[in-house]
């Protein structure tokens, strides 16, 4: 039909404002492709998503000033997946970005020193947030130059093990908004550092001294902050009991304390040091002292508490009895790999608390059918439940849990019991996003089945070494649970490509794990390259039956996949080199490829400029030369190299028993 006349075509676009626009793709998914595709749709869109964009996670250093040119408004720059960022990499973004930068992550970046962090703080007067966790070059030089950022609310500093005292009070003088500090294996910094931030840094919140040096002389120092709320001390020896009762008070702000692995500190020391934190809502004492009648007493006056974390304790029935009596308002307990966890004291501690959410009891090897019946009943708002290798507890205590938990998100069962009839009862839980049935040997594809009939959010599934799980199992999976996001099913020995075609339906999989997986071939691969092109974690360790043919559209369709192990595949240099056309893969495993050679391996390495880590096998050490590894690691990639025997796969009975003898 011919156009008529005076009528010309409209792009409804053209009458929205940009805010309107804005505001339409701050709803897209978060995909980054869905507003690659909109910024590609022409040119206006094109201009309208440079201007849009407040966030850049880049994937190479050396495209940094081609991007910071197309997005100006950047306020937030996560260079974690950059491992090479030099000075010269700070300046042109202090000089891109300038005052509308606020925070830039650079926790898994080398190479920068003092001159490249002074440029970014003078430059980007609007930081408020830096993260140089990993930093382990930098000195108190480094630090000094972090003390120009002088709006600075939010500081990393996790692993800078050579940052001193001097360098931390550079910090504490230069900047005094500091909210939030991380000085966690900072080993060169012990109390006087500490205690010039607590005294210079008024409006600290957040405060992590993680395995820090530190004694009792900083502290008073630290319980003087008036806005305290989170205080983290996991494993700093030096504080003892005598130190922390000769405090006269507490902290009254403080809500989060972790004093995991203090393990020179009892329910003495705790005492003082909660004495005036009426406010503490969440306390970790894991791998600590014993968990006994006496440490729940003093507990008591902590009216708010929520969360109690006492992992790897030895744990005594009259301690959980306490605890169960003196903290009434409890919504998550962590018991995990605890000693003495026994139904009686399991159970006295849950029956006085009907709104707990979070219950952790993994290897607590003593409880049976008993507790699982008074954690059902006493706790049906559950929305996570973690009893991995709870071996005493039988397949029927299971059909309890979908019974009478139907809040359930996450329910990790890994090494259990369960059976069939089990999950079925488990899957009335609809709000399953995330399940682990890792070693469960007594499922198959019947009890899978309701679980994909009925848990259509599901977003997790691991079955590691489900042996009765094949092809239709994965079927229904894949079927009924369209938003999978990860699932494992290694050494699942009768998998084939059926299932992985099947799962080619789920686009937003990004997390797939084979390995060990016979009967899996390229043309399985094939497909979920094509249907998840969201794929960035692939494990086909022990395929034997991937050859190259399955790297090829790998290599085309897999553009966001970042990590991959090709160890024990049939794949050679042909299809290790047509990897690198993935821009973003980053790690490599390469063990026993019998088709790989030297030569072909360099190729491939030289090919693929964005590796960090690869992982080798260590006769490949002496055929390489060495300027070539020299070029790799300037360039931000790091070698692990592996001498591991080929071992035959052990059956899977014999394997569970070989792992509960190592228990």
């Amino acid at each position: 039909m011919k156009r008529q006349k005076g009528v010309v075509d409209e792009n409804i676009f053209d009458v929205l404002t940009e805010e309107i626009v804005f505001t339409i793709l701050d709803f897209l998914d978060p995909n980054p492709l869905d507003k690659k595709s909109f910024s590609l749709a022409c040119k206006a869109f094109y201009g309208i998503e440079s201007r849009h964009r407040k966030a850049l996670k880049p994937l190479r250093s050396e495209h940094l000033i081609t991007v910071l040119k197309r997005y100006p408004h950047l306020e937030h720059l996560d260079l974690s997946l950059c491992p090479r960022i030099t000075d010269n990499s700070l300046t042109i973004i202090s000089v891109l970005c300038k005052s509308t930068l606020r925070s830039i992550d650079l926790s898994q970046s080398r190479f920068f020193s003092h001159v490249g962090l002074w440029n970014l703080a003078t430059n980007c007067s609007g930081l408020v947030e830096i993260d140089l966790s990993n930093a382990t070059e930098l000195r108190d030089a480094g630090a000094a130059a972090i003390a120009e950022a002088k709006n600075l609310e939010r500081l990393w500093l996790a692993r800078c093990k050579l940052i001193t005292d001097m360098g931390i009070g550079c910090i504490a003088v230069g900047c005094k908004k500091l909210r939030s500090i991380s000085l966690k294996w900072c080993l060169g910094v012990g109390d006087l550092g500490v205690g010039l931030i607590a005294v210079k840094c008024k409006q600290i919140r957040h405060l992590d001294l993680s395995y820090l040096p530190i004694t009792n002389k900083c502290l008073p120092c630290i319980l003087q902050l008036q806005y305290l709320e989170d205080l983290i001390l996991v494993g700093c020896f030096s504080i003892d009991d005598d130190s922390l009762v000769a405090l006269k008070h507490g902290c009254k702000s403080l809500k989060k304390l972790d004093m995991s692995s203090c393990q020179n500190v009892s329910h003495v020391g705790l005492s003082s040091l909660t004495s005036d934190a009426r406010s503490l809502q969440q306390l970790a004492l894991a791998y600590g002292s014993p968990v006994t009648h006496a440490l729940a007493d003093s507990l008591q006056d902590l009216s708010m508490l929520q969360s109690i974390k006492l992992d790897g304790c030895a744990v005594t029935y009259a301690g959980l009895k306490g605890i169960g009596n003196s903290c009434a308002l409890l919504r998550e307990v962590s018991l995990s790999k605890c000693l003495g966890v026994t139904d009686e004291g399991l159970s006295s501690l849950v029956m006085k608390h009907r709104d707990l959410r979070k219950l952790d009891v993994t290897c607590c090897r003593k409880i049976t059918q008993v507790s699982i019946a008074y954690i059902t009943n006493s706790c049906p708002a559950l929305t996570s439940l973690k009893m991995e290798s709870c071996t005493l507890v039988p397949s029927e205590a299971f059909v309890l849990i979908g019974q009478r938990c139907l809040c359930l998100e996450e329910l990790d069962l890994t090494d259990n019991e369960i059976d069939d009839e089990g999950l079925k009862s488990i899957s009335r839980c609809f709000k399953l996003t995330s399940l682990k049935l890792g070693i469960c040997l007594n499922i198959t594809d019947e009890g899978l089945g309701h679980v994909g009939m009925c848990c259509s959010k599901l977003i997790e599934l691991d079955l590691y070494r489900c042996v009765g799980i094949t092809d239709s199992g994965i079927l229904a999976i894949a079927h009924g649970c369209p938003g999978l996001e990860m699932i494992n099913v290694a050494y699942c020995k009768d998998i084939t490509d059926s299932s992985l075609i099947s799962l080619s339906k789920c686009p937003r999989l990004n997390t797939f794990e084979s390995r060990g997986c016979p009967s899996i071939t390229s043309l399985g691969l094939a497909a979920i390259a094509v249907g998840c092109k969201q794929l960035a974690k692939l494990d086909i360790k022990k395929c034997h039956n991937i050859n190259d043919a399955g790297m090829i559209p790998l290599a085309h369709f897999s553009q966001n996949l970042r990590q991959i192990n090709l160890s024990y595949s049939s794949v050679t240099d042909v299809g290790l080199l047509s990897l690198a056309s993935i821009s973003c893969l980053q790690s490599m495993t390469i063990l026993h490829l019998k088709g790989l050679t030297a030569s072909g391996l360099a190729a491939a390495l030289l090919a693929c400029g964005g590796l960090t880590k690869v992982k080798l096998q260590a006769s490949f050490k002496s055929l390489l030369p060495q300027p070539l590894f020299e070029h790799l690691e300037a360039r931000g990639c790091m070698f692990q190299w592996r001498d591991k025997v080929f071992q035959a796969e052990l059956d899977p009975i014999c394997w569970k028993l070989q792992l509960e003898d190592r228990i």
